[in-house]
């Protein structure tokens, strides 16, 4: 009796030694799953593709609510879907149908809200190599939240949670994403309700860093400069020229930055197509 409950013990110690370490690999392939995403070439495959492996992180993190990383891929995710396809969705759409803008609208608000929580259940769990990314996405789509939510005015008191959250990822790696973090830091300069004098020159040094951070290569910065700023100062020659250069980057060779291109490549086509809008004259 004694050795078959030995061996009983065993088979049972064995299969949940087995358990975790499919559960670990398994973690670990849903965290890094992003740069599969990252370099493809079709953004309607990655929209419809995205939706399932977001669910499946979501699923991997009731079994295992203490990975940090698999917190920062959801709130990565989120946050960039949102963004990427529901928003721009969005944006486009308020010309020709205000219902359907506003729907959607609605929708990224939500997505938004999904991606800040997952960022704060990571940050909860203490410093880690994920924290710089952890602040950064929580950050992001938690000032997202709030840039949507013109209806709740008093969601602006929030701010300084989000204002802790950007400086908090600027001490951890001010490079962080290859300049994604210089490159959000562009529009948030100049559009956050204290900005004052010198907001737009600061937005100009977080582009020239984004541009160097990312040589040259991401679309990003120079759609974010020619919104943010060049309309603000109504600047209509450097918007073209911006949005020119955002339109020549090559996205035909695989790379890291080859989504994130078409996605700023669809914004920069957009603002483009709403340059009488945008300018007096």
């Amino acid at each position: 009796m004694r050795l078959l409950s030995a061996l009983a013990l065993a088979a049972l110690l064995a299969g949940c030694s087995l358990r975790h370490a499919a559960l670990e690999q398994m973690a670990g392939a849903l965290a890094e799953g992003g740069a599969a995403f990252a370099s493809d070439d079709d953004p309607e495959l990655v929209r419809a593709a995205a939706p399932v492996t977001l669910k499946l992180i979501e699923a991997m993190l009731e079994q295992r609510p203490a990975d940090a990383r698999l917190h920062l891929a959801a709130a990565s995710g989120f946050a960039q879907y949102a963004y990427a396809f529901v928003q721009q969705d969005a944006d486009e759409a308020e010309a020709v149908d205000l219902q359907r803008a506003l729907a959607l609208s609605r929708r990224a608000r939500l997505l938004y809200a999904r991606a800040r929580d997952h960022g704060l259940h990571g940050l909860a769990l203490g410093d880690g190599p994920e924290a710089a990314g952890l602040a950064f996405w929580t950050g992001m789509s938690w000032a997202a939240l709030i840039a949507l939510s013109k209806d709740e005015p008093e969601m602006l008191a929030d701010l300084p949670r989000v204002d802790a959250l950007v400086h908090r990822a600027l001490e951890l790696d001010e490079g962080y994403g290859a300049g994604a973090l210089q490159t959000f830091l562009i529009a948030y300069e100049v559009s956050h309700p204290a900005a004052a004098a010198g907001s737009t020159a600061r937005a100009r040094g977080r582009f020239a860093r984004a541009m160097q951070l990312s040589g040259g290569r991401d679309a990003a910065p120079l759609v974010a400069l020619a919104e943010s700023v060049c309309v603000r100062e109504q600047q209509k020659a450097e918007f073209d020229a911006l949005l020119a250069r955002a339109l020549a980057i090559d996205t035909r060779q695989p790379s890291p930055q080859r989504l994130a291109n078409l996605v700023a490549q669809r914004r920069a086509r957009w603002l483009l197509a709403r340059r009488a809008e945008l300018f007096l004259e």
